[in-house]
């Protein structure tokens, strides 16, 4: 199984021009590269994207846990699979912090991925409070728990899973995990998923937060990430190329 390199672009950038130059300079970067690339953009860029896509992935930032109906504002699993969308971010921490998203809301949206047949990045990590209270274990292991609870036919689905572990504390803050705690936490990760489920060994889990081409090969050699998710780095087309060079 190959390493997967998830670009997160956030909010960025600010026109259809710049997203569509922007993926079009990974694409001719990144050229025959060994592992799986995937480029989320905001909504509105994907149609853009999904035009020449050229092979990358693409992913969408969010979904909702219905599959149609009167929820303004809102995306279903239906209308990204019906633009080529593959993956689906989940669970990220900006998504807690500033829309309210439970453990409970993630796992219904994880749900509705999984049964539209989109591939899933469950993002799960620690605050720095709780980090410093020594309570990160317990933290993951709720996240995984409530994140994952009651998902059908598992053995199946279980391919279509990435879990991305992003201590909260370092993303967008320049202040990355160490290898030597990111191996520790993924570690635990993965026992946690083996212990739940027998093929959750072979999940494939990431590691996020400041992530740069200077640290990006670590955590892939030394700290046992099966790939990254990248988030400003993303947005520049030189750096996420070494990024995803280096997982190779």
């Amino acid at each position: 199984m190959h390493n997967l390199i998830a670009a997160n672009w956030k909010m960025n950038p600010i026109s259809q021009e710049e997203a569509r130059n922007l993926f079009n300079s990974i694409k001719k970067g990144i050229g025959s590269a060994q592992a799986e690339v995937v480029i989320c953009p905001p909504f509105l860029y994907l149609p853009a994207i999904a035009e020449g896509n050229g092979g990358l992935a693409l992913g969408a930032q969010n979904i909702f846990w219905e599959e149609k109906g009167a929820f303004t504002g809102e995306i279903s699993g239906a209308m990204l699979k019906d633009l080529g969308v593959e993956y689906v971010i989940i669970g990220h921490s900006e998504r807690r912090k500033y829309f309210g998203e439970t453990d409970e809301i993630v796992n219904k949206k994880i749900k509705k991925a999984l049964e539209s047949g989109l591939k899933v990045i469950f993002c799960i990590g620690e605050t720095a409070e709780e980090r410093d209270a020594g309570k990160k274990n317990k933290i993951l292991e709720r996240q995984i728990k409530n994140g994952l609870a009651d998902i059908e036919n598992w053995k199946l689905k279980i391919e279509n899973l990435a879990i991305a572990y992003e201590p909260v504390w370092a993303i967008g803050t320049g202040n990355n995990c160490s290898v030597e705690e990111t191996k520790e936490s993924i570690d635990y990760i993965r026992n946690l998923l083996a212990l739940s489920h027998a093929e959750g060994v072979n999940t494939r889990i990431l590691y996020g937060g400041s992530v740069k081409s200077e640290n990006s090969g670590d955590y892939i050699k030394n700290a046992g990430a099966n790939g990254l998710l990248v988030g400003g780095a993303s947005l520049n087309a030189e750096e996420f190329i070494k990024i995803v060079t280096s997982a190779e």
